[in-house]
């Protein structure tokens, strides 16, 4: 038989493409969409290894192998060639030799076909082979994208019906999950990822990779919007809700330089919530979070979580009282005016002191300054304003009235 007449026709679906692949190489062979989930793998095999046996029983490439193939450049070069690789053996996540060969449109990667060589050895001609069975599975591949595209477009629309509050009801939104084929596992928070630039397709597509790759937390809902992208998420870890986003925010951030080279993403998001309906509260807090991280810069870029912001969630109730009480601080407004008149800079000093813990050594260091002239500095200031710095009342509205001037 001619090599070219191995794919003829169609299969009527990826298992029976996959047989038909493993049939004519002689070897375990398995399908995946580009975000290494499991679409088909061929049957009656006798033999396999633990990383296929665990792709099939999760459905899912484990990540701690995606990981392992990402270092040892696998992955990258599945991504840029269209050609049969062969895959080393890497023992310590159970993965045996293979060749490998990315499904393609163009310069766009579909999924991977993986031929585990425990029978056998392939050669050329069934590497040729591998690369014609990449070709006739891009056509299969293509339909299953575009039936994921138009239900994307419908879980979009649906997330920002949730982001704005514009559902009718618990009973309804839960209806709607079931009607697009999505488990709405609770407890769930809103998590926005910004980044310098728009965030384009291809970039919403790396972000989901990533997500999806991580396997311990489950996006049900995501949306590109901007330079946002929101994703409504879920722990598969119970009761490890916010520790399981830390992790992914940190593994993202790396591996986001790493693999893609995007750098300067800031990342947020919002309380927990046990209810859909509540999902604007948290949307909300998650863009209250990243205006404090645009207000305040390197002091707060490491507070991703809404809990984590501190006084910062009650900045502006506490502004709106002062605003109403004609309320300002003397301490500040003397040192302002003295600064004007004197050129002199000691309201960033106190500033800089305060949010140095009222460490000397630091807060010299921060201001370029030597320690004697920083102490100078403090007594001047306790001339000018009658303030005591030993009063942990006077500091305590110093920094909240110090915030609330730079935030607002």
């Amino acid at each position: 038989m001619k090599q070219t007449e191995h794919f003829k026709g169609t299969f009527g679906s990826l298992e029976n493409l996959a047989d038909r692949i493993s049939d004519v190489l002689d070897c375990p062979v398995t399908i995946e969409d580009r975000n290494h989930r499991l679409l088909a793998y061929s049957t009656h095999e006798d033999s396999t290894d633990p990383a296929r046996i665990a792709t099939i029983i999760g459905r899912r490439v484990p990540e701690k192998v995606i990981n392992s193939l990402w270092k040892d450049g696998v992955i990258p070069t599945l991504q840029k060639s269209g050609d049969p690789l062969r895959v080393k053996s890497i023992n310590q996540v159970g993965l045996g030799d293979r060749v490998a060969v990315s499904i393609r449109k163009n310069e766009e990667v579909l999924g991977y076909i993986w031929v585990l060589e425990i029978n056998k050895k392939l050669d050329e001609d069934d590497l040729e082979v591998l690369k014609q069975a990449a070709q006739a599975a891009r056509s299969q591949l293509l339909q299953h994208q575009m039936g994921t595209k138009k239900k994307q477009e419908n879980q979009q629309e649906f997330l920002w019906k949730l982001l704005t509050g514009n559902h009718p009801s618990e009973e309804r939104i839960l209806e709607k999950f079931q009607e697009i084929s999505i488990l709405p596992t609770l407890p769930v928070s809103v998590m926005i990822l910004q980044f310098e630039d728009e965030v384009t397709d291809a970039r919403e597509k790396d972000i989901l990779y990533l997500a999806v790759v991580h396997q311990r937390i489950r996006v049900l809902l995501a949306a590109a919007d901007g330079q946002q992208m929101i994703l409504l998420v879920s722990s598969n870890q119970k009761d490890q809700h916010e520790q399981t986003i830390q992790e992914f925010i940190s593994t993202c951030f790396t591996h986001m330089e790493e693999r893609f080279s995007i750098t300067n993403v800031k990342a947020a998001y919002g309380s927990l919530i046990s209810r859909f309906d509540q999902t604007e509260k948290s949307y909300k807090e998650a863009l209250n979070v990243l205006s404090i991280q645009d207000k305040f810069g390197a002091d707060t870029l490491s507070l991703y979580g809404y809990k984590d912001l501190g006084i910062y969630q009650f900045l502006d109730v506490i502004r709106e009282k002062q605003t109403r009480d004609g309320y300002e601080n003397e301490v500040l407004v003397k040192l302002q005016e003295y600064d004007k008149m004197h050129r002199t800079n000691l309201y960033e000093t106190l500033e800089t002191y305060l949010n140095c813990d009222e460490n000397q050594h630091h807060a010299a260091e921060h201001l370029h300054i030597h320690i004697n002239t920083l102490m100078y500095r403090l007594k001047r200031i306790t001339e000018i304003t009658t303030l005591n710095l030993k009063s942990p009342e006077q500091k305590i509205m110093l920094m909240i009235d110090l915030k609330i001037r730079k935030l607002f």
